[in-house]
């Protein structure tokens, strides 16, 4: 378990008066998003389900739904600090974890390096278009997702906790893009993809953003709120069934397994691996708790699987041939695994 896990993991029990504080929590913060953001109810339910799992999202949507201003609105409203990083084709790894300057003490002429800080330091990153990057500066991410630290200059240095990236991608938009490493996938708890808003919805958003007022967001949640939100998933006990039924479903997605369909060999290259299995596990204790309940069911896995597992399933030739994606994949096993 990585250092900056272990130093929070201070036991908060779940109980019913826990979760309640837990979903009372969640219920300002929704109310308080909802002032700027319209609809995205379940997107939002989601992110915060990363969140307090100590998980990091990558969010696929097409430019115009408000990406930004849902990952900024959120940081408003738990009071934590935000830093965006616009990536592009000339974007270097010190221009995300900081560099070394030379600096001159002004009374004695002594020259000496110092470290200035780059914009991962803050608890909530918002990585733009984290694709128009090569895969070098790509990887200055993977050590920050992991392990909650980056290092520069053979020093290391801690980042601030709680921490969480939310990274973008344009999904119709593939020219001068470098796709992301399997590895560097395999970090986010979850693959959102947004959709095109109601026809109410983007009324709605027309209104509100084409008049005068702007809204305030108020802090209804502190960054050490969050820490014991996150402490208090950990602690939620799972019966042994959920837990085998979730590495069961993961199992399923690799070829040549023991339990493996036919149609997960002819279609797919490489499945999920164990990582995929403890965010199932701890997504579906966060969706309990959110729903005031003290354990999760099978139900809470299967409603979370196409989000853990849709960036971690490589599909081959047969698959694109048929027109099978990753999502008719899941479904598929989800039915079979009733």
């Amino acid at each position: 378990m990585p250092q900056y896990e272990r130093d929070c993991m201070s036991t908060i029990a779940a109980t019913p008066e826990t979760l309640d504080s837990l979903v009372a929590g969640y219920n300002r913060l929704t109310k308080e998003i909802a002032k700027v953001i319209v609809g995205q109810n379940e997107i939002i339910e989601q992110i915060f389900i990363s969140l307090i799992c100590r998980g990091h999202v990558l969010l696929v949507g097409v430019p115009g739904l408000a990406k930004t201003l849902l990952v900024h609105t959120l940081s408003q409203a738990i009071d934590l600090s935000f830093g965006r990083i616009q990536f592009t084709p000339d974007l270097m790894p010190s221009d995300i974890t900081g560099t070394e300057i030379i600096e001159e003490d002004v009374s004695t002429g002594r020259r000496e390096f110092k470290f200035v800080k780059g914009p991962i330091f803050a608890n909530v990153i918002l990585a733009d278009e984290i694709n128009r990057t090569p895969p070098k500066t790509q990887a200055a991410l993977l050590e920050a997702m992991q392990e909650h630290r980056v290092t520069a200059a053979g020093e290391t240095y801690s980042l601030p906790d709680p921490f969480f990236v939310l990274a973008t991608e344009n999904p119709i938009e593939q020219e001068g893009t470098y796709p992301l490493p399997e590895a560097q996938l395999d970090r986010f708890m979850l693959n959102l993809w947004l959709d095109y808003p109601t026809f109410d919805q983007e009324v709605e958003i027309v209104r509100t953003t084409t008049s005068a007022h702007e809204e305030e967001i108020g802090h209804v949640m502190s960054g050490e709120d969050l820490l014991s939100y996150q402490n208090l998933i950990r602690s939620m006990p799972v019966a042994e069934n959920v837990i085998e039924h979730a590495v069961r479903l993961v199992g399923k997605t690799r070829p040549n397994g023991e339990d493996t369909s036919d149609f997960i060999t002819n279609y797919i290259n490489y499945g999920a691996g164990p990582r995929a299995s403890q965010y199932l596990i701890l997504g579906a204790k966060a969706l309990a708790a959110l729903d005031g309940r003290l354990t999760p069911l099978i139900e809470d896995v299967h409603h979370l699987a196409v989000s853990v597992l849709r960036h971690r399933i490589v599909t081959n030739f047969n698959a694109e041939a048929d027109g099978v994606s990753t999502v008719d994949v899941i479904t598929r096993l989800l039915g079979e695994t009733e």
